[in-house]
This record gives C-alpha cells, sequence and structure tokens, in this order.
C-alpha cells in the first residue's frame, strides 16, 4: 500500500496576448538544476488531422466544462498553455495516470507522439513577424525535501520537447520571487505575480509561459469608434464604445452568426453571436471541435458589416473539477495516481490537487492584449441583400486562432461589458 503523501507537485501556466512593455524582471537566483542535461536534437510532427481534431477537441470541451461552472462571468481560457503544461507533466506520469493525460489531450495518441505534435507547433511561431508567439516553461524543485529526487529522463524530454529550464531551491520567500520574476521576464512584464506564496510542503512546481503580441490587419480609425449599447447576460443595458469594421468573413453555423478578423501576424479573431433564441451557456455545450473548426472552414468570403465593444476584464478559475470532468481523474487521486516516472519520492506519493487558471483581456483599436495564468497543485497525500451584418451587442464567443490550423491559442465569451 502506498504511504501518505507529504509533499506537493504544482504545476503553473501564464499566457499572455499583445503586449509590449520592457521585460524588467530580475536574474533568476535560484541553483540551475538543467546543468549536464543539454536539449538533444529531436524529430517533430507536423500538424495533421489528427492532431488538429484532438486539441480542437480539447479546446472546446474545456470551454464547455468552464461554463458550467462559472457560465454567468466572462471567460477565457488559452488551452494552448493548459496542453503545453499538462503534456510536460504527461511525461513525469505512468500507468493508467499517464493514459488519462493521453485520452484528454491526444484523444489517445501517445505522449511521445503529442511531445513530437507540440514541438512542431512551437517551432512554427519562433520566427518574427508582425506579431510574435513565444513559450518559456521551467521546472522549480524544493531542495526542503530530500527524499525527492527528479527522475533525469522527465527533465531530458521537456528540455528536448519544451526547452524546459530547471531550477532547485528551498521554497521560500526568495524562491517566490524568482518563480514571479521569471514569469514577468517572460510575459514581458504583463503578468507581474502568478502566485503569492509557496506551499512549503510542495515538492516541485512546472511553469508554462505564453506570449502572444498582435495589432489588428487593418486598425480601427477614429471614427470608427463610437458609442453603443450593450445587453449583458442578465439583460442590463451597458453604454459600450462599438468598433466598426467592413470585413469579408462571414460565419453561420445554424445556431450563431459572426465574422474572422485578421491580425497581422498570421492569426486571428473569430467572434460568434448566438441567434436570440439560444442561451451562451447552450451554445458553448453544442459545439464541438468538429463543429468549430467545420464554421471557420465554410466562412462565405463576402462583405460583412460588423460591429463589436472594446473589452477588458479579468478572469479566473479553479480548473481541476472541469478536468475531472472530462476524464482526467487519476492525476488527482491522492492513492492511486501514478507519478512515477516524475520523480522518487520515498516519503509518499504525488497527485495533483487543483488547477488554478487565471486570465486578463483587453481588446481595442489596435489589437488584442490578453493574460492568463494557470496553476495546478500536484499534492501528496441576417441576409440584407448579399451584405451580411454582424453586431455584437450581445454575449458571445470569440477566439484567437491560428490561421494555419485554426487552432485556438485562446477562447472565451464576453457576457457583460465595463463590469
Amino acid at each position: 500500500m502506498k504511504k501518505k503523501i507529504t509533499g506537493i507537485f504544482a504545476l503553473l501556466l501564464a499566457a499572455v496576448i499583445g503586449i509590449n512593455l520592457s521585460g524588467c524582471a530580475k536574474r533568476v537566483q535560484a541553483a540551475d538544476l538543467s546543468q549536464g542535461i543539454t536539449p538533444v536534437k529531436v524529430e517533430g510532427k507536423a500538424a495533421d488531422a489528427k492532431y488538429s481534431a484532438a486539441q480542437m477537441n480539447f479546446a472546446l470541451k474545456l470551454l464547455e466544462k468552464t461554463f458550467e461552472e462559472k457560465g454567468k462571468e466572462n471567460l477565457l481560457v488559452s488551452p494552448v498553455s493548459v496542453t503545453l503544461a499538462l503534456a510536460m507533466t504527461s511525461n513525469g506520469a505512468d500507468g493508467e495516470t499517464k493514459k488519462q493525460f493521453e485520452t484528454l489531450l491526444g484523444s489517445g495518441m501517445d505522449t511521445d507522439e503529442l511531445n513530437a505534435y507540440l514541438y512542431a507547433f512551437l517551432q512554427s511561431f519562433s520566427n518574427e513577424n508582425a506579431g510574435k508567439l513565444k513559450t518559456a516553461n521551467s521546472i522549480w524543485f524544493n531542495t526542503e525535501h530530500h527524499s525527492f529526487e527528479a527522475n533525469r529522463t522527465f527533465l531530458q524530454k521537456n528540455a528536448d520537447y519544451y526547452g524546459a529550464a530547471a531550477y532547485k531551491s528551498v521554497f521560500n520567500e526568495k524562491t517566490l520571487r524568482d518563480i514571479n520574476n521569471w514569469v514577468k521576464m517572460n510575459t514581458d512584464g504583463m503578468i507581474e505575480k502568478i502566485i503569492d506564496d509557496l506551499d512549503p510542503d510542495a515538492v516541485m512546481y512546472l511553469i508554462n509561459t505564453v506570449l502572444f503580441d498582435a495589432e489588428w490587419e487593418n486598425i480601427y480609425k477614429k471614427d470608427e469608434v463610437r458609442d453603443g449599447t450593450f445587453t449583458a447576460l442578465d439583460g442590463t443595458k451597458r453604454t459600450a464604445s462599438m468598433m466598426y469594421s467592413a470585413e469579408h468573413l462571414y460565419l453561420d453555423d445554424g445556431k450563431a452568426i459572426g465574422f474572422i478578423k485578421p491580425y497581422r501576424n498570421g492569426y486571428s479573431f473569430v467572434a460568434l453571436l448566438p441567434n436570440e433564441d439560444i442561451s451562451l451557456s447552450d451554445y458553448a455545450a453544442s459545439m464541438t471541435g468538429k463543429s468549430f473548426a467545420d464554421t471557420i472552414k465554410n466562412a462565405e468570403d463576402v462583405p460583412v458589416e460588423a460591429a463589436m465593444p472594446k473589452f477588458s476584464y479579468d478572469y479566473d478559475i479553479e480548473m481541476s473539477g472541469a478536468l475531472k470532468a472530462l476524464g482526467m481523474s487519476l492525476p488527482f487521486d491522492p492513492e492511486k495516481a501514478d507519478f512515477s516516472a516524475l520523480g522518487y519520492y520515498e516519503s509518499g506519493n504525488i497527485f495533483i490537487s487543483r488547477v488554478l487558471h487565471k486570465a486578463y483581456i483587453t481588446v481595442d483599436e489596435k489589437g488584442t492584449k490578453a493574460g492568463a495564468a494557470t496553476a495546478a497543485d500536484i499534492k501528496a497525500t441576417s441576409d440584407t441583400g448579399g451584405l451580411y451584418s454582424v453586431t455584437l451587442d450581445r454575449p458571445f464567443v470569440y477566439a484567437v486562432i491560428d490561421d494555419a490550423c485554426g487552432l485556438p491559442v485562446f477562447i472565451g465569451a464576453v457576457t457583460d461589458i465595463g463590469k
């Protein structure tokens, strides 16, 4: 029988869209555990229908479960950030625990194959262009847990495929500053603090950051922004700054209409407005990876009079309930979780206790600015004669997608403005 748990393994993700700030964070002071671990050349696997379908399904399932828990609020999650951190964690799982990661993240594909797909995905946006999408990963070990020893294969795989750095230090105030400074540096100052305190019982933290910087392909002019009204989910009328533009990609999936507005860097903003007789939550529940992909694929190239509000909000959710509901329950089980490939822990077992996701977004005349952070504690124990019109003046779903594969980097919903 397994011993009682006394340690914690925590997982942190941070994702940011559209920030141009100077990175002024201090250098990390913790000891570099990556010494002796040199990333080796690995083979990536280009995105194909199998990978895209798996990732799209995960993104839409995550949105659906998020709606079930907090559907009355403005929502925002980064499927990319969640996938990257959980995929890295999967490299430390074994047995049935690992299979549940593989089923949720890759629709059954094994972790090694998912590593290859994600490696190719990460390499695809490393070039400089009219915007940027960058990622960084790090692993932090608590040296106070002398009975815990990290598995070198786990460290090597995450270095090879994800470029993850590894640090070791006593988990105290100094390490807390180190972690927050590392996040601040890798999000260009957008997220200054990802955690408020470190649990002294933690054995490890794994951190992911994603940075996305983009402007609209056609920035809104001054006369294209004027006051309008947005009706919130609860029926409240809000004064909103509405941005008007002429687009050319119209969406209609039978339950919602919308449009696609491109950024300058190979990404696009997708907006979907549910029909008047369909609630936002019901629409989100009806969305699947295939339906969302088909909607984008079948976009009509026609004139669209588009209007959407400027909006800005913060969002947070404890995500472990959603992940369990999606079938990944074993990693959260104190007795049955199997993270034996992550490292050796003499004092007990290792399991995930919670997954925290925090997010921020701003959409305005110039483009999109957003940030998200996720922390997972892994503990021991309208046709108008050829011209279409879409006005986002009531709750709607949106996503920031990669034009090359159609996959959402961020996906969310606006239920209220200026709240």
